[in-house]
């Protein structure tokens, strides 16, 4: 069967993201991956699917403080934002996995999640006759977990947000889309004084490094050291991207910062001085008003046509 190859529509502000050889995109690929994004019976009892954490009104994240799987059973991180994630070069929280794709496994197996197994979705899928025929034509062979993770990357990378209020002012040059009071806390989010953009930088708003960033003094999650086992890496974890910040609360790894004011004065007082903080975390001396702008700003990442685009939504 031919395939309909997928072509990204995207301002040239915007990078076409790079996809793996072996990964090209298509629209049959993307519709099934959709298809299974929205799909409960990927959890063990058929309660939860991906978008169960990764709501779409949301930034394709959710409010709770760490996610919630199956049963009510609670995880013990906060559920990362998927804007933009077929830009990140790892994946997890603390950069653990370097395949969109196989990190699927982790929540599909997770016990706190959809407490299930990837062979058990094939069995209980693989004669439907939707999953039968767009497995065929998506990748010319029967449903298995190749087509399970495949056609779930395949969807989640065209998961792009570039049409944010700042885009309108900063990159189609339309003086009115701010505000005085946002266009304030551009000029300081960009300013060398307070450095936002040392870590938030560039189409998508983050350098992808993995950094402590002061948010605590001590660390039940330890982050990137639970993988490398280096105490100089407790407390480090992914810098995620600020797009549709607004709508992805609460924030942190664990969730326990549940405002923006929270998250701007905790970098206003220069974190928590944990040993391994990062050097380009220090106090930012912030007025009332300027601290008003900053918030302002990052409210004009918010991207609501993604929000509402059908070709993201369930089927």
């Amino acid at each position: 069967m031919v395939a309909t190859p997928y072509v990204f529509d995207l301002p040239d502000y915007v990078p076409t993201p790079i996809i793996p050889e072996g990964k090209e995109l298509t629209q049959e690929r993307v519709a099934l991956g959709r298809k299974l994004f929205y799909d409960p019976r990927l959890s063990r009892d058929s309660s939860v699917a991906c978008a169960s954490c990764h709501l779409q009104s949301e930034g394709f994240a959710d409010h709770h403080p760490v996610s919630v799987g199956i049963e009510g059973r609670k995880g013990f991180r906060n559920s990362p934002t998927l804007t933009n994630i077929g830009y990140h070069p790892y994946f997890f929280r603390e950069g653990g996995n370097k395949s969109l794709e196989s990190q699927a496994f982790g929540p599909i197996e997770e016990p706190s999640e959809m407490d299930f197994s990837a062979a058990g979705i094939v069995e209980r899928l693989k004669n439907d006759d939707y999953y039968k025929e767009m497995a065929l034509k998506a990748f010319g062979r029967e449903f298995d977990n190749f087509v399970l993770v495949r056609g779930l990357g395949a969807f989640q990378r065209t998961l792009i947000s570039y049409n944010s209020a700042f885009d309108d002012f900063y990159y189609k040059k339309n003086n009115d889309a701010l505000t005085p009071s946002q266009q304030r806390g551009l000029a300081l989010f960009f300013s060398d004084r307070l450095q936002c953009s040392s870590c938030h930088q560039g189409f998508d708003f983050s350098t992808y490094e993995i950094v402590n960033n002061g948010a605590f003094e001590t660390y039940e999650d330890k982050g990137l050291y639970r993988i490398s086992f280096d105490s100089s890496d407790i407390g480090k974890f992914k810098i995620l991207s600020l797009r549709n910040v607004a709508l992805t609360y609460p924030y942190m790894h664990n969730g326990s910062y549940a405002t923006l004011d929270e998250v701007v004065e905790h970098y206003n007082r220069g974190g928590y001085q944990h040993p391994n903080q990062d050097d380009r975390i220090k106090p930012l001396y912030l007025t009332e008003e300027e601290k008003a702008d900053l918030i302002n700003f990052m409210k004009s990442l918010t991207d609501y046509d993604f929000i509402t685009n059908e070709e993201f939504g369930d089927l």
